[in-house]
């Protein structure tokens, strides 16, 4: 056991030296520390309407008209500073100055079709940004003058994030989080043990009391540990951008089989060819196909810890459990082949 856990603690320090890896791991850091704020940028573009959704833009717009009207406390309410003027003249002063974002005419409420004047500034990107965030409020104000005027709507608040920020959080950030992990721990499987063959160092760490299989066992052991504590940090970090996981162990421990999977193929890949190279290139190859494949699943990997991390009631544990059986098959196939791999020519 003594040994074991000195080629664990070996093959962690060795990943400390290894530039691209650790490089990885900086990027996903980012990604887990700034996820609200990556959430936003991507959504932007994808979705404008999540600006005023999301965010806590502040707003001034210049409000002229009715001073009583339901409107401004619709707009109070989301957070949009307003301002009185009792002309116009004065309110578009302040807004050519730049004093106020938009100008907003309200007339007195009466029966019939209300026209109101919005007014937004010329730049493209600042007039969609203050829309978006004034689109709420004049929704509701909407409803409401079709309340007064008897056209009955079933208009209700609903809260939390909209349904496109809600797919796009769990069904891309945080798979991205909790995958990339088995991705790394597959490349630290090709380098550590393409090194021994290339550096002609196995023969030498096989003449001491180490068996083959203990040697590929800890080299699993240390890339499934880095990649665990990597998704354990990385939900941490989520949290704390108030972006939570549903089902946290449940998604931990489907990231760990995907990860110990993905080591155990990368192991038997490294194994054959022998060069960091080959390995690599046949190891990206082949985690696209799979990754690919894995879709003829019901539920797919991916979609399954997409439905747990949601908080989906539809799945649960023996969905993650039925991912062991493959493991074992590829992990039976590892231990019973290593010798006859490792004598054979590339």
């Amino acid at each position: 056991m003594g040994t074991f856990m000195a080629i664990v603690d070996k093959e962690i320090r060795a990943v400390a030296r290894e530039r691209t890896i650790l490089l990885a791991i900086v990027i996903q850091l980012i990604i887990a520390s700034l996820s609200s704020v990556i959430l936003f940028g991507l959504m932007s573009f994808y979705d404008p309407a999540t600006i005023g959704q999301n965010t806590a833009v502040p707003v001034k717009v210049g409000v002229v008209g009715d001073g009583d009207s339901q409107l401004i406390n619709y707009l109070q309410r989301s957070r949009v500073t307003t301002l009185l003027y009792d002309s116009a003249d004065a309110a578009q002063a302040d807004f050519v100055k730049g004093s106020v974002d938009a100008v907003i005419y309200i007339p007195p409420v009466a029966a019939g079709v209300s026209e109101m004047k919005l007014f937004l500034p010329q730049s493209d990107s600042k007039s969609t940004v203050v829309l978006m965030v004034l689109q709420t409020p004049l929704k509701k104000y909407e409803n409401y003058l079709r309340g007064l005027n008897g056209v009955e709507v079933r208009y209700q608040d609903t809260r939390g994030r909209s349904s496109t920020t809600y797919e796009f959080l769990y069904s891309f950030i945080v798979p991205m989080l909790m995958l990339f992990p088995a991705f790394i721990a597959g490349s630290i499987m090709i380098d550590t043990l393409s090194e021994e063959f290339e550096n002609k160092t196995l023969d030498t760490l096989l003449s001491t009391p180490v068996s083959m299989n203990t040697m590929i066992g800890a080299k699993l052991a240390a890339a499934e540990l880095i990649a665990v504590l990597q998704c354990i940090l990385w939900s941490i970090l989520l949290s704390f951008n108030r972006i939570y996981i549903q089902n946290v162990l449940l998604v931990l421990v489907l990231a760990a089989i995907i990860a110990a999977f993905v080591a155990a193929g990368s192991a038997l890949i490294a194994l054959y060819f022998k060069d960091r190279e080959r390995s690599q290139f046949l190891y990206s190859v082949l985690l696209i196909t799979v990754a690919s494949l894995s879709y003829m699943f019901n539920p797919s990997p991916i979609t399954l810890m997409t439905r747990l991390a949601s908080g989906d009631p539809g799945v649960g544990v023996v969905n993650v459990l039925i991912y062991l059986l493959p493991l074992a098959i590829l992990m039976i196939a590892l231990f019973t082949g290593t010798r006859k791999l490792a004598a054979l020519k590339a």
